[in-house]
């Protein structure tokens, strides 16, 4: 094998790529627009609830009480109405995501210091929805009322329980979508490989090449290449995306990004090879390479949901996509500020399976076409 070859294949596929907008789109620009686009769809973060409110008590504290409850911008109340009939109307229409039914005597109850209740009802058809205003109405109203009963006294507990979040610190949910993300989008670097390749096999234009002294290793080695070098302008800009774009705190190296990220889109081109070099259609292709890569990614990778441990079906399956481990790479790096030996063991994963999948691509490609 001559490196020659490999870097004068790797060139032409370079130029190819810079001259077809489509492919540049595929492997740089892609991956950053889609981190754009599912970032907003996988964020489960809402910045305010509306309520609706039903004031039975009609006193100046209770006024008082819902203005100190929307002071801080999370809640805010968009109808004042008189009956449950009237609320009903507007959960229907999705014009209010919760209610909030003062009683009468509320009041009284609080400047007596005494026990004041309130009735919070929730559209519970979004479901995370529901948990995070019921979580906003709780934490906005325990500050209020502390703020006028400063006399009350404070009953002892046998214990108490504090909770602190390290590393995200609001516990916003988009901080930790998006460096997961990074994991699905990166792949789409890897469907432009195998499209590229099953592309050639139809044009008839491979058998071509092949007739001359490059090898199969060579060819291989040399377009993976090229598809490498121009995925890690797509780890660049997906980064810009999640830092300048979503606000999303980089405690790490950059260094340590883009090394481990080149181990990823190893691992995840050498497996589209190997799915190329037995496929000859790019539509086939790329329905492959979607649901045996991107589509898992979502649902079995830890994502949005951690991996069933007690299952050993799922921690195979898991374990066996490239993404379960880059995801932890991206949020370490991302989130942690990890280092480089504490990510050593999925980088080596990773690395791992991209020699491997690479080495298998390079013996069926011989095969095939010998």
């Amino acid at each position: 094998m001559l490196v020659s070859r490999v870097l004068a294949v790797a060139i032409k596929e370079v130029r190819h790529i810079m001259r077809n907008l489509l492919t540049l789109f595929l492997v740089t620009v892609s991956p950053a627009f889609l981190l754009f686009t599912l970032a907003y769809v996988f964020s489960f973060d809402i910045d305010q609830a509306r309520l609706a409110v039903i004031d039975l008590d009609k006193s100046q504290i209770a006024r008082a009480y819902l203005t100190g409850l929307t002071s801080g911008g999370s809640l805010s109340i968009t109808a004042f109405v008189d009956d449950y009939s009237a609320l009903d109307k507007l959960l229907v229409a999705g014009g209010v995501d919760a209610a909030l039914v003062i009683p009468p005597g509320f009041g009284e109850a609080l400047q007596n210091q005494a026990l004041a209740q309130v009735q919070v009802i929730v559209d519970g058809s979004n479901l995370n929805v529901a948990r995070q205003t019921m979580s906003k109405i709780s934490a906005a109203s325990r500050t209020v009322v502390a703020g006028m009963q400063p006399g009350l006294p404070e009953v002892p507990l046998p214990f108490e329980l504090r909770s602190l979040a390290w590393y995200n610190a609001t516990l916003k949910s988009l901080f930790s979508m998006v460096p997961g993300l990074l994991g699905v989008v990166l792949s789409l670097p890897a469907l432009a490989l195998s499209l590229s390749l099953t592309r050639e096999k139809e044009l008839g234009t491979l058998e071509g090449l092949m007739a001359t002294p490059i090898q199969g290793a060579e060819y291989l080695l040399g377009k993976m290449s090229a598809y490498l070098l121009m995925g890690s302008g797509s780890v660049l800009l997906s980064w810009l995306v999640a830092v300048a774009w979503f606000r999303v705190p980089f405690r790490g190296e950059m260094g340590i990004l883009m090394l481990l990220t080149l181990t990823y889109l190893l691992a995840s081109m050498g497996f589209s090879l190997f799915i190329s070099t037995w496929i000859s259609s790019q539509q086939t292709a790329m329905f492959t390479v979607m649901m045996v890569f991107f589509v898992p990614s979502f649902f079995l990778t830890g994502l949005m949901h951690p991996i069933n441990r007690e299952a050993l079906g799922a921690v195979l399956v898991s374990s066996a996509l490239p993404a379960t481990h880059y995801i932890i790479i991206a949020r370490g790096v991302f989130l942690k500020g990890a280092n480089l030996a504490t990510l050593a063991w999925p980088g080596l994963v990773l690395l791992g399976m991209g020699l491997i999948a690479l080495f298998v691509s390079i013996g069926s490609f011989k095969k095939r076409l010998g």
